[in-house]
């Protein structure tokens, strides 16, 4: 036989099904809310306790979503903004550090730091220079200390050597019993000239007109040596002067300063002398037979060089001219025709080029 329903309509549903009467209710208060079940089932979300506002700069965190079984999914620590750090913070700090430069080796500096270091370097860079010039010049200058020959001391040596020449040089090396001269005709012609005659060394009386001896007097004679060439036709003789002077290498380039600015090399009262030998082709050399000459005042040793040209037969001249004006194209006059400014031109450069190889590198340049 079928059990009886455990309660009819009017059992409660929660009455015990072993027949025993259940304990009375109860009453129920109302203005008190009635007590949760221990178990709930309901579907209602716990509230959440509040964030903190996010930043300005980053975007606000998504809120979590529900689980499938409506259950609330708890946040990712590694991905929420509000999970704790090893610091113990809520949420991450983040910093912006000073930024970063690089240099020339590629290898990162803060901006800032790298105009100071260069400036640091290029300081220290100076002053190892500096140390290391000052090193340089004072080693040079004891060395030449040391060595005796500094650039002034070697000028002024071969200024002396070159005034000492009249008497320690041979005279065939002063003056050459034969003097090439290629090129040194008119129109690049080669020239030869033979020595004749050398005149004894000897002071300077006597041996120049008045008027050129007044303008050499302030350099004094210290000795006058002289030769005489002719052509290699006889045609022409010319008288090749050194004069050793007593001066130093100031009056000697105040001397060709006046020579330049004043032209008084072109002056015919202040033409040389000629040396007149017996029993030569110069025999009748004498003053009315110049024709052409020419005067070198040097500024590296105390010697004036001089050349005086004229014909061999003994023919007077009554316009002579220098050899500066006789070599100029189209000039006509009777010297420079017969080429006598070439001649002496010629001829004493030749001589002073002699007389530099004499004194040595420190003198010598091409004339």
């Amino acid at each position: 036989m079928t059990p009886p329903p455990t309660g009819g309509p009017g059992t409660p549903a929660d009455a015990p099904r072993d027949g025993t009467t259940a304990p009375p209710e109860a009453p129920r208060n109302h203005n008190s809310a009635p007590p949760e079940a221990p178990s709930e089932t309901t579907r209602r979300l716990r509230p959440l306790p509040a964030e903190p506002e996010p930043e300005a700069e980053r975007p606000a965190a998504p809120r979590p979503a529900s689980g499938p079984t409506g259950t609330v999914a708890a946040p990712d620590p590694v991905r929420s903004w509000s999970a704790p750090t090893a610091t113990g913070e809520g949420r991450p700090r983040v910093s912006f550090g000073e930024p970063e430069g690089y240099d020339e080796h590629a290898r990162p500096h803060p901006f800032g730091e790298r105009g100071r270091g260069r400036g640091r370097a290029q300081a220290l860079a100076a002053a190892v220079c500096l140390v290391l010039g000052l090193g340089l010049v004072t080693g040079a200058v004891t060395g030449s200390w040391l060595a005796g020959d500094s650039g002034d001391d070697g000028a002024r040596g071969a200024f002396a050597e070159a005034g000492d020449l009249w008497h320690s040089v041979p005279v065939d090396q002063l003056f050459p019993p034969t003097v090439r001269g290629q090129g040194a005709g008119p129109g690049g012609a080669d020239r030869t000239w033979t020595r004749v005659a050398v005149a004894p060394d000897s002071g300077c009386e006597g041996a120049f007109d008045p008027l050129l001896a007044k303008l050499l007097d302030p350099v004094g004679c210290r000795r006058l040596l002289r030769a005489t060439y002719t052509d290699a036709t006889q045609s022409h003789v010319t008288t090749v002067g050194l004069l050793f002077t007593k001066a130093d290498a100031a009056a000697m380039t105040s001397l060709a300063g006046r020579f330049e600015k004043e032209g008084l090399g072109r002056r015919e009262d202040l033409m040389p002398l000629p040396y007149a030998a017996e029993g030569t082709v110069a025999a009748g050399f004498g003053a009315r037979q110049r024709a052409s000459w020419t005067v070198s005042v040097l500024t590296d040793g105390p010697v004036v060089v001089y050349a005086v040209s004229g014909w061999a037969d003994g023919r007077g001249v009554d316009e002579p001219e220098s050899a500066e004006e006789a070599m100029e194209s189209g000039a006509g006059s009777a010297p420079a025709q017969a080429g006598l400014g070439h001649e002496a031109q010629g001829l004493a450069d030749r001589v002073e080029r002699a007389l530099r190889k004499n004194v040595g590198p420190a003198t010598e340049r091409p004339s």
